[in-house]
């Protein structure tokens, strides 16, 4: 049985027929994407796992949830562009910053801050939606550049990573945009 329209004027609306300009492509929709299912995720250090979301390699662009069930650690890096970062849960920071990011938080990172990402114990795993733009520059103890991480490396890193978890390397090339 159809459900009765109740404050939902725009029920009777006609949804548009020209949906996608010419040469679109259509967008990307996935359920659940803070799932608990592993395969997904990415080993990204040693304690961090990411899920790509969308990716655009002609951009140097990625969407990605970043986990870590436990006290985590991404190598200290810095961003020639900027990043966002909503988080979903659990509790993170940088170890350069005061703050402490939990369920809700905002982060929004500037061109050429540079950083070492941290995730705190938590009774939930850390989980944040970030978006990436451009490569990250891996830094060493003094803040001096040591090599970089851009989206062809991490492209690699998921194939390679999904096809060994038998979701076969393709799987990524969905999220391509």
């Amino acid at each position: 049985m159809a459900e009765v329209a109740g404050t939902e004027f725009w029920r009777g609306i006609k949804p548009i027929e020209k949906v996608f300009q010419p040469n679109a492509l259509p967008e990307v929709y996935m359920e659940n994407v803070a799932t608990e299912d592993e395969r997904y995720y990415v080993p990204f250090s040693e304690t961090v796992s990411s899920r790509p979301l969308w990716i655009s390699p002609s951009q140097n662009k990625w969407c990605d949830i970043l986990m870590a069930k436990g006290a985590g650690l991404v190598n200290r890096h810095y961003h020639p562009h900027q990043v966002f970062a909503y988080t979903i849960s659990g509790k993170w920071g940088y170890l350069e910053h005061d703050w402490i990011a939990t369920a809700g938080d905002f982060v929004y990172e500037t061109p050429g801050e540079g950083h070492t990402l941290i995730a705190y114990e938590h009774e939930d795993p850390m989980k944040v939606f970030f978006q990436v733009e451009g490569p990250l520059i891996w830094l060493d103890e003094e803040g001096e550049a040591d090599g970089y991480f851009d989206v062809h490396m991490y492209i690699d890193m998921c194939k390679r990573h999904y096809e060994s978890v038998g979701l076969g390397a393709a799987y990524i090339e969905n999220l391509f945009r």
